[in-house]
């Protein structure tokens, strides 16, 4: 079995995907977390974005970028999580390219600098969420992405559907309950062992943290939202 270690920051959800998919496959791998404002030289020497995840296999060979980690565990590891037929394969690598702008609208309220655009952020959620919605109903009756049986999409999305959570117990945007679909999905991905590489209350409050020394608009709700739940 090859040696694995994943490059980290602690709140990463891009990384989050690629530690769900070990998980997924039983796959033993040793998470390094790095400070995001205090990146080391030999981090920055295998990584050409200057970012994680980042892959590290038996000490020779750095894989970067999310999707291409899981896709190389897809093809390398067992149980296989891509579906064997190649047209809905391609239906699942379809909305895995999708997944940068779900995680784009998702987190915008994040990073807006102040109400308006808070207000923007968080009316834009809707489109991606429709979209997701619409994709699950031609999809199956679930629980998961494919129905039945546990695949990438899954895996990549969960954890933008759990910040999607945490911003939403900050401050409330009330969007996910108009998709029944969505929201069983996202309570499914979040009640399953793989999603957490922490403790659910203990990563809530280290995003929170996060989210309140980022200084946007948001982050002046996070003292006062309500109690940390667990999934």
């Amino acid at each position: 079995m090859p040696k694995y270690l994943l490059v980290s920051f602690k709140t990463c959800p891009w990384v989050q995907r690629a530690a769900i998919v070990l998980r997924e496959k039983n796959v033993d791998f040793e998470f390094r977390h790095i400070e995001p404002d205090n990146r080391p030289d030999w981090f920055l020497a295998i990584s050409p974005h200057k970012k994680v995840p980042v892959l590290r296999v038996d000490d020779k060979v750095s894989l970067f970028e999310s999707n291409a980690i899981a896709e190389f565990l897809d093809e390398t590891t067992s149980p296989r999580l891509h579906p064997e037929d190649p047209v809905q394969r391609a239906v699942n690598r379809a909305w895995t390219d999708y997944l940068p702008t779900f995680a784009a609208s998702v987190t915008g309220t994040a990073y807006a600098d102040g109400e308006a655009d808070f207000a923007k952020a968080a009316a834009d959620i809707q489109t991606p969420f429709a979209r997701l919605e619409g994709a699950l109903e031609k999809q199956g009756a679930g629980p998961f992405f494919n129905g039945a049986k546990y695949s990438l999409v899954d895996a990549a999305y969960a954890p933008f559907l759990q910040r999607y959570t945490f911003l939403d117990r900050v401050k409330r945007l009330g969007h996910i309950e108009k998709f029944p679909r969505l929201k069983a999905w996202r309570d499914t991905l979040l009640a399953r062992p793989s999603t957490h590489s922490f403790p659910p209350a203990e990563f809530e409050a280290m995003y929170r943290q996060a989210l309140k020394r980022r200084n946007k608009w948001v982050s002046q709700f996070v003292d006062g939202a309500s109690a940390i739940a667990a999934e």
